[in-house]
């Protein structure tokens, strides 16, 4: 038996949003902060950059997580590797090649508690459920999901997509039912999802973060013909064909 204290019940502390085994932390002010940091401390804290943490509670799903992200844990929880034999483990080892992702995420089980370090990036909880069961991450934006979410290399459709598209060939993929946590560069009030329908989405730029694992990524000319994509000034541009969603960061 364990009780934890003087944590989340804080009054410096925000329960930003608490979906499955997850529960995103933000310390609202720092109480620790030296003289020779605290105009610094100042301005970042009004511009919203603060420290921010996932608490997993492993009574409700065992969970996988980024490799090197535990910070503690308390009560009777368990760390294994995930792997599932020889074959899982090459598996893991081509996928992680591919797609620059550690090769051995953590898989965390028990009753107690798991926290992972502080992060000054912005935190997103998702649920696959509203994803149609799949989801395809940009590069380092995984953090923990639950442990029964299936781990994939999604290849683009083309080859232009990586060599055009300022994009990797391959991608990380998750597939499955339950919550996932992402490290966001910009926060969930400034995302913009686009939901389609049978319809098509184009972008100028790597400004996409994250799209439904159906919907068809190519890269292709703005207009028509190369006389109208020069005409735009546009060139190539970033396309998702079909039935989906899609996360945007305008901001970057």
């Amino acid at each position: 038996m364990f009780h934890i204290s003087n944590f989340t019940e804080n009054d410096d502390v925000r329960i930003i949003k608490s979906l499955g085994p997850f529960t995103a932390i933000e310390y609202t002010r720092d109480l620790s902060v030296s003289p020779q940091d605290a105009q610094k401390a100042y301005f970042c804290n009004a511009m919203n950059i603060r420290k921010r943490q996932v608490v997993c509670d492993l009574s409700k799903a065992n969970v996988t997580i980024q490799q090197g992200a535990m910070q503690w844990m308390a009560g009777k929880v368990n760390a294994t590797t995930g792997l599932k034999g020889v074959g899982d483990l090459l598996g893991k080892a081509v996928r992680g090649k591919m797609t620059g992702e550690s090769v051995i995420k953590p898989e965390y089980t028990g009753e107690g508690i798991l926290v992972l370090e502080p992060t000054y990036k912005h935190l997103l909880l998702l649920d696959l459920d509203e994803w149609n069961g799949s989801i395809v991450l940009d590069d380092g934006l995984f953090l923990a999901c639950d442990a029964t979410i299936k781990h994939k290399a999604v290849m683009r459709s083309n080859l232009s997509s990586a060599v055009a598209g300022n994009e990797g060939l391959f991608n990380l993929g998750l597939k499955g039912s339950g919550a996932v946590c992402l490290e966001s560069p910009c926060s969930q009030d400034e995302l913009v999802e686009i939901t389609l329908r049978d319809d098509v989405l184009k972008i100028d730029g790597n400004m996409a973060i994250a799209w439904s694992g159906n919907l068809d990524f190519t890269v292709e000319r703005s207009g028509k013909s190369l006389i109208g994509s020069a005409a735009s000034k546009e060139g190539l541009v970033n396309v998702y064909r079909g039935t989906g969603k899609v996360l945007i960061t305008p901001v970057l």
